[in-house]
């Protein structure tokens, strides 16, 4: 989610017409650059091992909000016979539920606008023709100001413009409690609307409140959330009853994203699985392991020392300066030129213990470091990906059209293909995250796993290297036949296919929870009980068989 600050404003303007009509004119300096292909990028759900339907989620552009917005506020001004002032006012208070807006009023008008502040006319009291000879006192400076010079909020209480601006301004720089500012007056309940803030603030509060009123919008929606992409403005409106399986979601800046846990897309990883692995790569505990592996303490301020040299001799960094062996820790003076390899049996059984929880921790890093490695690999191959697709849209697909005469609609395997190979890249990302958390002790699980993952890999592979160094003879020189080209395109789209089967089938077991193997498993035992319980002869091949899988070991 997007955070409230006042560097990031919309970039829409909200007028203050007469009627009180907000949110009259709005413009988007990003919709000259629209693309009519963004929804082509959302591929997240063609990995989907259920039914191929409809995109759960719309993703919602700055332009999109503010008409949905306006839609709102005209839709309550008119069931209500309210200004549009007010009907904003109703719809902020109410997180812009325009159910929860009718059930208040209709139910008690009264106490409606009492909980709102709008006692009397709603509207800017703004006395720019009054009689001058009229003075009153400001009930904040104490200052004696003609009235035309005062300004109310829909009450009685005057307060000259000059404090109103400080009141109003102070309060927008705070944050969003300005969205519920109250008259100054001591007690008084009456609400500062849109209105009275355009009028009273410069255009930098106004812009900033503005902002702070459209972004309530969707951070008050329970089905709404910011696209968390950088430099991204847009918002995901999730439409499905969040019984879904998956929260994965791409945004039109091709940033994918979990809509439940505002990480990075995930799928097929459950949000909890993922918040602990993010916790291990962060976890100090990591580094206190890998120091307590990696490293030995000084022999005489037993500070951790790493060797970063090639030679034996270590010493310690000031104001220390033992120097010592790094074999047997022993001092160095008088072990220059003797051998320290002769193997001593360590005595007391403390040191064992010591270097078992060493030798433990290397294995833990070792094992960790194994499924990091590959988790982060790929998710450089994939950023890498999209900066190669990024390259074949805007100048290579062009050049491809034109060498061999083909319009670019017709080269869009190539696109679908690099897709794929993000989104598999992506999945192939979080699979290893699944590996590292499949428990010791369940060794058909973990086998499975491997063999599922790696076919699926090196299908991305084969997939990867195709649309990369075949491709790159096509547009680099151009002199294949165009009968080349089309059995590269038919390769290529083979590949495509095949690889998307191999992810398939590694989603629907992961997210199965590799069921299939307790499933073997329990037939396997199942078929154990039967020959147990014929009894008789059944029973004594039964432990014949058993004698036969015995080790030979065992039986010493």
């Amino acid at each position: 989610m997007q955070p409230m600050n006042s560097d990031h404003q919309s970039q829409h303007t909200l007028t203050n017409h007469p009627d009180h009509h907000l949110f009259h004119t709005f413009t988007n300096d990003n919709d000259d650059n629209s693309d009519p292909d963004d929804d082509y990028y959302v591929l997240i759900n063609r990995i989907n091992c259920s039914t191929k339907k409809q995109k759960p989620y719309v993703v919602l552009t700055e332009k999109d909000l503010i008409q949905r917005q306006q839609q709102d506020v005209t839709n309550v001004a008119t069931v209500l016979s309210i200004p549009r002032e007010s009907a904003c006012m109703l719809l902020v208070f109410y997180n812009w539920s325009l159910a929860n807006v009718y059930e208040a009023w209709f139910q008690d008008e009264k106490k409606t606008r009492k909980r709102i502040g709008l006692f009397y006319d709603p509207g800017v009291k703004l006395h720019n023709k009054p009689d001058e000879r009229t003075v009153v006192e400001c009930g904040i400076c104490f200052e004696l100001v003609r009235v035309s010079e005062t300004a109310s909020c829909g009450c009685d209480h005057r307060f000259c413009k000059v404090c109103w601006k400080g009141y109003v301004g102070m309060e927008v720089v705070n944050g969003r409690g300005c969205l519920s500012l109250r008259c100054p007056e001591f007690g008084c309940e009456a609400a500062v609307g849109p209105g009275m803030v355009n009028e009273l603030v410069d255009e930098k509060e106004r812009k900033r409140y503005e902002g702070y009123v459209f972004r309530t919008y969707v951070e008050s929606s329970k089905r709404m959330k910011w696209c968390p992409g950088p430099g991204c403005g847009c918002a995901v409106l999730f439409e499905d009853d969040f019984e879904t399986v998956g929260y994965d979601v791409v945004c039109v800046c091709k940033h994918g994203f979990c809509w439940k846990c505002m990480e990075d897309a995930h799928r097929p990883l459950a949000c909890e699985t993922v918040e602990k692995w993010v916790m291990k790569n962060t976890n100090e505990a990591e580094s206190t392991n890998w120091i307590f592996a990696y490293t030995k303490p000084c022999p005489k301020c037993k500070r951790a020392i790493e060797k970063n040299n090639g030679c034996m001799h270590m010493t310690c960094s000031p104001p220390c300066g033992y120097q010592f062996c790094w074999l047997c820790l022993g001092p160095y003076m008088g072990h220059d030129g003797v051998a320290c390899n002769q193997f001593k049996k360590k005595e007391g059984r403390r040191v064992d213990e010591v270097e078992q929880q060493k030798e433990a921790a290397r294995k833990a890093i070792e094992r960790y470091t194994h499924y990091y490695e590959r988790w982060a690999a790929n998710e450089r191959s994939r950023k890498q990906a999209l900066l190669s697709l990024d390259k074949i849209e805007t100048v290579y697909l062009n050049k491809l059209s034109l060498t061999y005469c083909q319009p670019e609609m017709q080269l869009r395997f190539i696109i679908d293909a690099w897709l794929q190979i993000v989104e598999c890249r992506r999945v192939l990302k979080w699979t290893y995250v699944y590996g590292y958390y499949i428990p010791e002790v369940e060794h058909a699980k973990r086998l499975f796993f491997e063999y599922v993952q790696g076919e699926a890999e090196v299908g991305l592979e084969r997939l990867h290297g195709c649309a990369e160094k075949e491709l790159q003879t096509y547009y680099e020189n151009g002199e294949a036949t165009e009968e080349e080209f089309n059995s590269f395109r038919v390769k290529l789209t083979g590949l495509t296919s095949v690889t998307w089967s191999y992810f398939e089938n590694l989603v629907r077991a992961l997210e199965n929870g590799l069921s299939e193997v307790d499933s073997h498993e329990q037939a396997g035992s199942s078929r154990v009980r039967r020959r147990s319980g014929q009894g008789g002869e059944s029973s004594n091949r039964a432990s014949d068989y058993a004698k036969r899988m015995r080790r030979p070991d065992d039986e010493k």
